[in-house]
């Protein structure tokens, strides 16, 4: 089974989820305003899967598909970089001991530097681990 076969089986236990795929691509889209998408290409060098702005490249098809499933559960949190309202940097934290570590970067060259920086945290929560989150998390 190709890779976005096994994430539509995957999906298929979770009726409120909302998706749209193609032969070569798969996106799901945020649940709320403080989600983010998470999507995965085919390509002729494997796989790549996106957060919003961030990205990973993968060569085996079981980590793009753990890294995908990791985008949409609670373990995952997206640090989101704007300038205005533009975004620019996103930086992908996993949750170890009840504290969120920063796990890889993305940004672009190019950005509104001049314009007042903020920062956003974006969480999906499609998958729920078994341990619920601290307070204020």
């Amino acid at each position: 089974m190709n890779a976005i076969d096994e994430i539509k089986t995957r999906l298929s236990k979770y009726p409120d989820i909302r998706y749209e795929s193609n032969a070569s691509s798969i996106k799901v889209s945020p649940l709320s305003d403080n989600g983010f998408e998470v999507l995965l290409t085919l390509n002729r060098e494997g796989f790549t899967v996106f957060f919003s702005g961030w990205h990973e490249e993968f060569d085996d098809q079981d980590d793009a598909l753990n890294c995908f499933a990791f985008g949409l559960s609670d373990e995952c949190r997206l640090k989101e970089y704007r300038r205005g309202r533009f975004p620019y940097k996103w930086t992908v934290e996993s949750r170890e001991n009840g504290k969120w570590i920063g796990d890889s970067t993305t940004g672009l060259f190019l950005f509104p530097f001049w314009k007042k920086a903020e920062v956003r945290y974006l969480q999906n929560y499609l998958i729920r681990s078994a341990v619920d989150p601290p307070n204020g998390v």
